[in-house]
Order: C-alpha cells, then sequence, then structure tokens
C-alpha cells in the first residue's frame, strides 16, 4: 500500500433507528442508519411500511386531479355505451345496383 493516499479507519459503533447497536469500521467517527439488518423486513420476514416524508399523500396531491377526470371520463362512456344500448339498430336496406354492359372498343 502506498502512504498517505489511504483514509483514515475508525472503529466505530453504528446506532440504528430501532435501537440496535453494532460496531464496524468507517471513515467516519459515528453513523446512524434508519434501517438495520435486526429490522429490515427481508431479514425478519415482517413487513414494515415506511412512508418517508409522505410520499404517498404527495402522490395522491399531485395526481388528484388527473385521477378525477380519468374517472368522470369513464363515468360519461359509460353512461354514453348505456344510451348506444337503448337505441334500436335500423335494419340495412339491400339496395340493388344494375351494372350496364362493358362496351368493347374496336
Amino acid at each position: 500500500m502506498k502512504d498517505k493516499i489511504h483514509p483514515q479507519l475508525f472503529e466505530v459503533n453504528v446506532h440504528c433507528a430501532c435501537g440496535a447497536e453494532f460496531t464496524t469500521r468507517s471513515t467516519k467517527k459515528e453513523l446512524r442508519v434508519e434501517v438495520c439488518a435486526s429490522c429490515h423486513p427481508f431479514f425478519t420476514g415482517k413487513q414494515k411500511l415506511m412512508d418517508t416524508a409522505g410520499r404517498v399523500e404527495k402522490f395522491n396531491r399531485k395526481y388528484a386531479k388527473t385521477l378525477e377526470l380519468n374517472a368522470a371520463a369513464a363515468a360519461s362512456a359509460e353512461a354514453a355505451v348505456a344510451v348506444e344500448a337503448e337505441v334500436p339498430v335500423v335494419a340495412a336496406v339491400e339496395v340493388a345496383v344494375e351494372v350496364a354492359p362493358a362496351v368493347d372498343a374496336q
């Protein structure tokens, strides 16, 4: 290894939001994490809903108007189909077409 090009490593305690602590090595002197192996759903098998900063509500507010317009369009389309179902279909009238005989050009 070359001298003076590598960062200094520290033995640090990592603090998780669930209260778990473990020791590792890092270039930072202190680490705080939101999810660790003790509380992560992949490792524990428990589903934990984490809605950070109200992202679901933010999405619903952002696209609420679009969702309302789509619902209104779907409702009007259903109403149009219902109206078309009530209108009787006029039977097609057969029209006889007389074809003139072809004239031979000589």
